[in-house]
C-alpha cells in the first residue's frame, strides 16, 4: 500500500482478522471487514463531496462508530480530521471552527441543532438513525499516498489555560504512540477495551482506542460515562481494559454496585489526565487491581511517562519512567537536568511529539525548543529515574517567599474523610503576598468541618503550605477530559 497512515489500518487489519469484532456500540457489532468496507465507502463519499488532501473535516458528537469511520476515511484520502468537544457551547465551537476552517462538519442527531446554529461555511453532514454517515459512496480501493509526517488530525486543547490551540498530530505521531502503548502495557489481541472517556480526549483515543484496533482487539464504545453502566459492562461484558481519569475511578468505587461487581477479567486499568490521589490507588489495590498510571499531553499524542503494574505500589504517586520511544527530562530554567529530588520543568522529545500548533508559529516556537517540547509541568525525579509530577507552573503560587504547589496539598486533602473533590488556589494576602485557599466538594451526605480539615493538614504539611481558608462548593468546573479548570475556580472562589 502507498498509504502509510491511519487510513490504511482498517484494510491492513481486515486482511489479517476480517471476522474479528472491531467495534461494539450498544447492540451494534462491527467486524474488521465491515469497518474496512465502510471506511472505503466513506472515503469515496468524501472525495465525491470535493474533500481533497489537506482539507479539514470536523466531527461533532459523542463516542460512536461514525467518529472512527470518519477518522479513518480522512486518513485514507489524506484529509485532516478535527474532533470537536461536544460539551462546548456554540460560541466556543465557532472559535474552533473559525480556526480550523473545515470543509465538512459531520454531526450526530443529538447535535443537529447545534450544528445548524454554528457560524461556519462547512457543509453539514448528518449521521443517520442507523449510525451511518450520509455521505458514503462505492467501496473504491483508491490508494492515496499518505506519509507518516503528514497531518492526521487537529485536536484542540481544552482551553484550561486560555484560548484553545489546535495540536497538529501526524500519522507518525499517533502510530509511534500506539507502539509505545503496545510495548508498555502488554495489550493483547483478545482485548475488550471499554472507552467511556470522550474520544476528543487524546488519552481515550491514543492510549486505548487506537492501540486496541492496531492489535486487533475489540473496542466497546459508550457514548458517555455512567458509573452504573460501566460496572455492568465490566461485570457482564468481559471488559479487560479501560481508561479513566481519577474522578471517574472514584465515581466507580463510590457506586452502589462496586462491591458486588466481578472484576476478575479486568487486566489493565489505565489512569491519567491528572495526578492520581493516593486514596484512589489504595481503593483499587484493596480489590486486587493496580493502575497503569501515565502522564502525557495532547502534544505528545499523548503518552510521555508510564508507571507499570510491577512498580505501582513501590513507586506509588510517581508517573513512572519515559515511554519506550520517548525521552523525558526534568530541567531548570537553563535547560540543565535537575538533581534527584529537585523541582524542574518536564520536557519531552520523541516521534510522538507534535510538529506544532495549527497556524500558530510563535506559540509553537515558544514550546518546541531544540527538539524538546516544554510542557509547563513541574516534576521531581528520584534516584531510580522515576518522575513525580508536582504541579503546573502556572498553578504554583508563592507564599512568604516559598513556592507552594497545589497538587501536593490537594493530595493530602483527598485523604480526609468526606472529601469528594478539591482544588487549592492562591489568593492575595497583605502579609504573605499569597496564601492558599482550599475549595472542597464534600461527598454526598458527608459533612466536612473546615477546622478539622486544616488541623489534619497541619500534621502533614509545612505551615506555609496549609491553606488559610476553606470554601465549600457543590461541584468544581472541569474540562471535557475531567481536569479541573483552575482559572474558573480562581474566578469563582478567589475573591
Amino acid at each position: 500500500m502507498r498509504n502509510q497512515g491511519l487510513g490504511s489500518w482498517p484494510d491492513r487489519r481486515a486482511r489479517m482478522t476480517p471476522h474479528r469484532i472491531a467495534l461494539r456500540h450498544g447492540d451494534r457489532a462491527t467486524s474488521y471487514a465491515e469497518l474496512a468496507e465502510q471506511v472505503r465507502r466513506l472515503a469515496h463519499g468524501l472525495r465525491r463531496a470535493g474533500v481533497r488532501q489537506g482539507d479539514r473535516v470536523a466531527y461533532l458528537g459523542p463516542n460512536h462508530p461514525a467518529y472512527l469511520e470518519v477518522l479513518f476515511a480522512c486518513g485514507r484520502i489524506g484529509a485532516v480530521f478535527v474532533p470537536l468537544n461536544f460539551r462546548l457551547t456554540a460560541p466556543e465551537l465557532d472559535v474552533v471552527l473559525a480556526d480550523a476552517a473545515p470543509v465538512l462538519l459531520v454531526h450526530t442527531a443529538e447535535h443537529a441543532a447545534t450544528a445548524a446554529a454554528l457560524a461556519t461555511d462547512a457543509r453539514r453532514v448528518p449521521v443517520d438513525p442507523a449510525g451511518r454517515v450520509q455521505l458514503a459512496g462505492e467501496p473504491d480501493r483508491v490508494d492515496q499516498p499518505v506519509h507518516p509526517d503528514d497531518p492526521c488530525l487537529i485536536m484542540y486543547t481544552s482551553g484550561s489555560t486560555g484560548r484553545p490551540k489546535g495540536v497538529v498530530l501526524t500519522h507518525g505521531n499517533l502510530t509511534w504512540n500506539c507502539v509505545n502503548v503496545l510495548v508498555e502495557t502488554d495489550l493483547a489481541a483478545d482485548e475488550r477495551a471499554l472507552v467511556t472517556a470522550p474520544l476528543f480526549h487524546a488519552a481515550a483515543l491514543g492510549m486505548v482506542c487506537l492501540p486496541t484496533l492496531l492489535k486487533g482487539g475489540t473496542v466497546v464504545l459508550h457514548s458517555a460515562f455512567d458509573p452504573g453502566a460501566v460496572l455492568a459492562a465490566v461485570d457482564g461484558g468481559g471488559i479487560t481494559l479501560m481508561f479513566g481519569v481519577p474522578a471517574m475511578y472514584d465515581a466507580l468505587a463510590a457506586h452502589e454496585r462496586w462491591a458486588a461487581t466481578d472484576l476478575s477479567r479486568v487486566r489493565t486499568l489505565l489512569c491519567g489526565g491528572a495526578p492520581v490521589p493516593t486514596r484512589t490507588i489504595e481503593r483499587y489495590l484493596a480489590r486486587g487491581l493496580s493502575f497503569v498510571q501515565g502522564y502525557g499531553m495532547t502534544e505528545a499524542a499523548p503518552g510521555a511517562l508510564l508507571l507499570d503494574r510491577e512498580h505501582a505500589t513501590g513507586k506509588i504517586g510517581s508517573a513512572g519512567v519515559p515511554s519506550f520511544f520517548t525521552d523525558v527530562r526534568v530541567v531548570d530554567g537553563d535547560g540543565t537536568e535537575v538533581a534527584p529530588g529537585e523541582r524542574g520543568e518536564v520536557v519531552v522529545s520523541g516521534p510522538n511529539v507534535m510538529p506544532g500548533y495549527w497556524g500558530l508559529p510563535a506559540e509553537t516556537a515558544e514550546v518546541l525548543r531544540d527538539g524538546w517540547f516544554h510542557s509547563g509541568d513541574v516534576a521531581t525525579v528520584d534516584g531510580d529515574g522515576y518522575v513525580r509530577i508536582v504541579d503546573r507552573i502556572k498553578d504554583m503560587f508563592i507564599s512568604g517567599g516559598e513556592n507552594v504547589h497545589p497538587a501536593e496539598v490537594e493530595n493530602e486533602i483527598h485523604g480526609f474523610p468526606g472529601v469528594a473533590a478539591c482544588a487549592v488556589i492562591g489568593v492575595p494576602d497583605a502579609r504573605w503576598g499569597e496564601v492558599g485557599r482550599a475549595v472542597v466538594v464534600p461527598e454526598d451526605g458527608a459533612s466536612v468541618d473546615a477546622e478539622e480539615l486544616l488541623a489534619h493538614l497541619r500534621g502533614r504539611l509545612a505551615g506555609y503550605k496549609v491553606p488559610r481558608s476553606v470554601r465549600f462548593a457543590a461541584a468544581l468546573p472541569t474540562t471535557g477530559s475531567g481536569k479541573i479548570r483552575k482559572a474558573e475556580v480562581r474566578e469563582l472562589h478567589g475573591g
